[in-house]
């Protein structure tokens, strides 16, 4: 895993998608417009965590490292130093895939 040069700002956090499947299970070859878009992926940095009502900041359920499962559709798609990479809000992850 690369280190990154990007620091989200509150609860955000910068993900890594896995590559989407090349080739079915039976052995066919998927063109790229056919692929599902990955939903998975590993957290390459995390925000300080929300800023509450009390000026006190949120602790994030994930860490560097965590591998984890987000909406199809959720976050934001950037380059940051050669990478794509999705910067989502911490309620944009769905769960965290364990071990």
């Amino acid at each position: 895993m690369a280190k990154i040069k990007i620091r989200p700002l509150d609860d955000r956090v910068v993900v890594q998608p896995v590559d989407a499947e090349s080739t079915t299970a039976g052995g066919i070859v998927l063109p790229d417009s056919a692929r599902e878009k990955p939903q998975r992926g590993t957290v390459l940095a995390v925000g300080p965590g929300k800023l509450l009502d009390n000026g006190n900041r949120g602790t994030l359920s994930v860490a560097v490292g965590d591998v984890v499962i987000y909406g199809k559709y959720g976050g934001s798609e950037v380059e940051v130093d050669g990478q794509d990479v999705k910067i989502l809000r911490e309620s944009d992850i769905l769960a965290k895939v364990l071990a």
